[in-house]
């Protein structure tokens, strides 16, 4: 039976969505409820139906559920950042765990999945080693800095994250005193003017190196000595900058960096690896996780010095440097040339030599290499951005034929869908564990071991 909008129903909450909402069912009929755990009793009332599921608010909460939590932060509902931290965090594991295994099961058909134990973290709070704070005026015409809300860009104004390091609220502090002195104009997204769009910042957890970088309508930072010296006198502050961003779009960091003080990177550690960072460097936001993520993929290679890898979506070589420790040699692909230039400064940095750096897609740079080098695949890295892996990749994949391919993830369901189709020519799906990279949220990071399996002709 489907219900009409604006009734208010009582149903009893049985599973979490993809999105963190709650979902329950009333007479058959599939509900979506928003700030709703698993094992809730709710009033809710039906905000949208559909044929064969709707959505519904939560109004009251008859019996709350055993695994409902009060969130540390007071604006998570509100907020953007943070879906889960309502929910009790050994649910949240179980939660990420059988998302992952649901989506093998589903999506890429496996019947027999055997996963290792989740990898949650120890204190799931103060994690994130980048923030970017939007910076608006409110009705009022009150300066805010924040969070955007959840699907929306309405600027939650806010001086504590409970997920961002913890630096960030006295350089907010500093920040907001600053702008409200000298009056600089947070940018408007209707007009097109004013200058200050967002504020990021970054932590270095391992050297504890910090930047803070100015993302503005422009190229002059007004009073920019004063802002300077107040910042300076914060504890590890190694980089400030701006970032130009003149464009009319949504996109929050522009191309072109202005160093204001300071050197333009922060350098930090994975393990023994160091790692310089820029403002437009992708870097997991999570070194605690990363370490351990890294070290499973490591042992998943099952790396004895003299292996051929390749890295395919290697970044600024995070993966790639992390392998050479214990590799024969490594080989690093990427199509964004901004990101190779800092793999290779990485590789300096750490004076790693047995690592080259490719630019291009890696369907292409990977069979060239094979023909032209003669150069083969003993294993095979891949962490590619959410939407997976080409099949032109996969199937080069398949052509180089290496003994060992670690699928690193962020999406399970396009983790499934590759593995699945690897999984149908020549690879057996050994081992997988997910990882919980970014503690209440959503997402999940997963690492997979496959094999090469000799066919029978």
């Amino acid at each position: 039976m489907i219900p009409n909008k604006n009734d208010q129903l009582e149903i009893k909450i049985e599973d979490i969505g993809a999105e963190g909402e709650g979902i329950g069912k009333y007479e058959g009929y599939t509900l979506f409820v928003k700030d709703t755990v698993m094992g809730d009793t709710a009033l809710v009332q039906v905000t949208k139906t559909g044929k064969s599921y709707g959505y519904a608010k939560l109004m009251k909460l008859v019996i709350p559920s055993q695994y409902r939590t009060e969130p540390r932060c007071p604006i998570a509902a509100r907020c953007g950042g943070c879906q889960l931290q309502h929910v009790d965090y050994s649910k949240q594991l179980e939660y990420k765990n059988n998302k992952v295994l649901s989506c093998l099961t589903r999506i890429g058909c496996f019947s027999e999945v055997t996963m290792e134990p989740i990898c949650g973290m120890d204190e799931p709070y103060y994690y994130r080693n980048k923030s970017q704070f939007p910076v608006g005026r409110d009705k009022d015409g009150k300066l805010i800095i924040g969070f955007y809300a959840g699907r929306t860009h309405a600027i939650i104004d806010t001086e504590h994250c409970y997920i961002g390091a913890e630096i960030n609220v006295d350089i907010l502090k500093v920040m907001r005193v600053f702008f409200e002195k000298y009056k600089v104009q947070p940018y408007d997204e209707e007009s097109h003017r004013g200058l200050l769009r967002h504020i990021l910042t970054r932590v270095a957890f391992n050297t504890g190196e910090i930047m803070v970088c100015l993302v503005i309508n422009g190229t002059v930072l007004p009073h920019k000595e004063e802002l300077i010296s107040k910042l300076t006198k914060l504890p590890g502050i190694k980089s400030i900058c701006l970032n130009v961003n003149k464009e009319r779009t949504n996109v929050i960091l522009g191309d072109r960096i202005i160093t204001l003080w300071g050197e333009p990177y922060i350098t930090d550690l994975i393990g023994e690896v160091k790692y310089r960072i820029s403002p437009l460097s992708f870097y997991q936001i999570n070194p605690i996780q990363t370490k351990k993520l890294y070290d499973t993929a490591l042992e998943y290679a099952d790396l004895h010095g003299d292996e051929v890898v390749w890295d395919l979506y290697c970044g600024i070589g995070t993966i790639s440097l992390f392998l050479a420790q214990k590799a024969k040699q490594v080989y690093g692909v990427e199509i964004i040339p901004q990101a190779i230039d800092d793999a290779r400064t990485n590789a300096e940095l750490n004076k790693i030599n047995n690592v080259t750096f490719y630019v291009g897609a890696a369907e292409e740079v990977l069979p060239k290499a094979a023909r032209e080098d003669n150069i083969h695949a003993d294993v095979i890295v891949v962490d590619p951005p959410r939407k997976g892996c080409e099949q032109s990749l996969l199937d080069t994949i398949l052509a180089m034929a290496p003994k060992r391919v670690v699928y690193v993830s962020c999406d399970p369901a396009t983790l499934a869908r590759d593995l699945k189709y690897l999984c149908e020519k020549d690879y057996k799906l050994e081992k997988v564990k997910a990882f919980d990279q970014f503690a209440h949220s959503v997402h999940v990071e997963t690492v997979v071991l496959l094999t090469q399996q000799l066919l029978l002709k």
